[in-house]
């Protein structure tokens, strides 16, 4: 599998960054984990807007979601080779209702499922073109899902937006890579079942067995380097921070 960072910010885009979306390729197949805030215009360095061929939303706060919006308007409107078939989109429930509103001003009700094809994520496991595929709900105040994915016997591991719980045990289990959230310092912010820490990326790193450590989502406003630091104190393997535009073989 490789994977490209689209985007990492926590919250709202940084100057540097867009928020949360991660391009996962394995035989030609496309899957974007995520399209928040600025993520549609960077996917474009990486891909073509009408090359993607599924798209998973781990949660429906705009930082994670909002960016669908201007997908939308990209595949409803083609006119150049005509409109694409519909893509398929795995949400939460609600995910199709949730893009209409904050579109807002749809040509009709049905227009969003003309170009998505909206597919509501339970815990569980299906497949996905190559992609062997892990789910289970996260904690976070609204409905929240973290990813698995397998392919040749490698796996890549997604938190999404989580506190501590006991899922991300299952999820991240021996992961070749660990793509976590650390959008909180430790010792400074302390909101259960909202965000991870440093600290609290690395042990579950730790405890998990995985293979790698990614810290991504974290919000303009916090420290990158002391959640780094504090993930290396508690986790034996290697720890790197996301960067947009970063690419790693998985």
């Amino acid at each position: 599998m490789k994977l490209t960072v689209v985007g990492c910010s926590g919250s709202f885009p940084s100057a540097d960054s867009a928020c949360s979306s991660y391009l996962v390729e394995a035989d030609g197949f496309r899957l974007l984990l995520d399209m928040g805030n600025g993520a549609l215009g960077e996917l474009q360095r990486h891909c073509g807007l009408y090359d993607l061929d599924a798209v998973f939303l781990s949660h429906l706060h705009a930082d994670h979601c909002i960016d669908m919006c201007g997908y939308f308007v990209a595949r409803y409107y083609r006119h150049d080779g005509g409109r694409p078939e519909a893509i398929p989109v795995y949400g939460p429930d609600g995910t199709e209702q949730r893009l209409i509103t904050a579109y807002d001003d749809v040509p009709s009700e049905k227009s969003m499922s003309e170009v998505f094809d909206f597919r509501t994520l339970e815990p569980g496991s299906f497949r996905v073109g190559p992609f062997a595929v892990g789910t289970d709900r996260v904690s976070h105040p609204v409905e929240a899902f973290g990813f698995r994915l397998e392919h040749g016997g490698r796996t890549l591991a997604y938190s999404g937006d989580t506190g501590v719980c006991a899922s991300l045990d299952g999820l991240a289990e021996g992961a070749d890579l660990f793509l976590c959230e650390a959008s909180f310092t430790y010792g400074k912010e302390d909101v259960p079942e909202l965000h991870l820490n440093g600290r609290e990326a690395g042990e579950q790193a730790q405890r998990s067995g995985v293979g790698r450590l990614l810290l991504t989502h974290i919000p303009p406003w916090t420290d990158p380097e002391i959640n780094l630091r504090d993930a290396r104190e508690v986790f034996d393997g290697p720890v790197e921070l996301a960067r947009p535009r970063a690419v790693y073989d998985v």
